[in-house]
This record gives C-alpha cells, sequence and structure tokens, in this order.
C-alpha cells in the first residue's frame, strides 16, 4: 500500500513537471548612477517572461552580469514579485560592479553601438515543489 502511494506521488509529480518551460529574462536597460573610480552603480531593469499555464511566485534572484563577455557584477535581488501564467513582468534591479574598466569601455562606445550582455543564476520561488530554477540568457541592447 506505501509502494503504491509513493508510485502515485512521483507519477503526479512528474506530470506537474512535464510541460514546464523555463522562464526568460531579459536586459530591458541598464543606466549609470553614481560612481567613482572604484565602483559603478548601475540601475537594470530585468524583464521576466513565464512561458508557462501557472504563475511565478518569485522570491528573489542570484544572478551574475558579463557585460561584452567580461563579468562586471553579481549578488541577489530580494525583489518579491508574482509573473502571471503566460505573462511578463519587469522588475529592477540596483547593481553596485567592481569592473571600472569594463564599465567604461562599455559606456564609451556611445548610443550606436550594442552591448552584449549575459545573465546567469537562478530564480528563486516563494512555493511549490520546484523551489529554484537555472536561466542563462544572452542578449544585446543599445545604451540609452
Amino acid at each position: 500500500m506505501l509502494l503504491g502511494a509513493v508510485a502515485a506521488v512521483s507519477l503526479a509529480g512528474c506530470a506537474l513537471f512535464a510541460h514546464w518551460q523555463t522562464p526568460t529574462l531579459s536586459v530591458v536597460s541598464i543606466q549609470l548612477g553614481h560612481s567613482d573610480l572604484w565602483q559603478q552603480h548601475l540601475l537594470v531593469r530585468m524583464g521576466v517572461h513565464n512561458p508557462n499555464d501557472r504563475e511565478l511566485p518569485v522570491e528573489g534572484i542570484n544572478y551574475t552580469l558579463e557585460v561584452n563577455g567580461e563579468e562586471c557584477a553579481h549578488g541577489e535581488s530580494g525583489a518579491s514579485f508574482i509573473v502571471p501564467a503566460q505573462g511578463d513582468a519587469e522588475f529592477d534591479m540596483n547593481i553596485t560592479a567592481n569592473a571600472a574598466a569594463a564599465l567604461l569601455r562599455m559606456f564609451a562606445r556611445g548610443n550606436a553601438t550594442p552591448v552584449q550582455y549575459r545573465i546567469h543564476g537562478k530564480v528563486q520561488l516563494s512555493s511549490g515543489l520546484l523551489r529554484s530554477v537555472p536561466f542563462d540568457q544572452q542578449g544585446a541592447l543599445p545604451l540609452h
């Protein structure tokens, strides 16, 4: 009887995740805040797309941000929000970066040249059986 219950729970768990698709994150914009020679403060606007048929209750995000192939920031965002089923949401992350040379090269390019980025890490969920979702996104965006 116990073996039957374990098998039923296992099959139910497989059914729950059979159609699970990883949410996508993208950098919407990057704004340079106050800086000095050693640290740069950035406001990064992020977008999240949830391709699943159930909402995504985000508790926080652990991330590493690379710009033009160089790691420029990492950390955590403690912003809690819900991404609707098959929907989108945006949130802001404050980033303090110590990669002065990489950021100076990035902003010296001007608005005409898109900046290549890669952001990877894990989305921490506040509920459900799956408590974290890894992500690894790349793209390009113009500086404004």
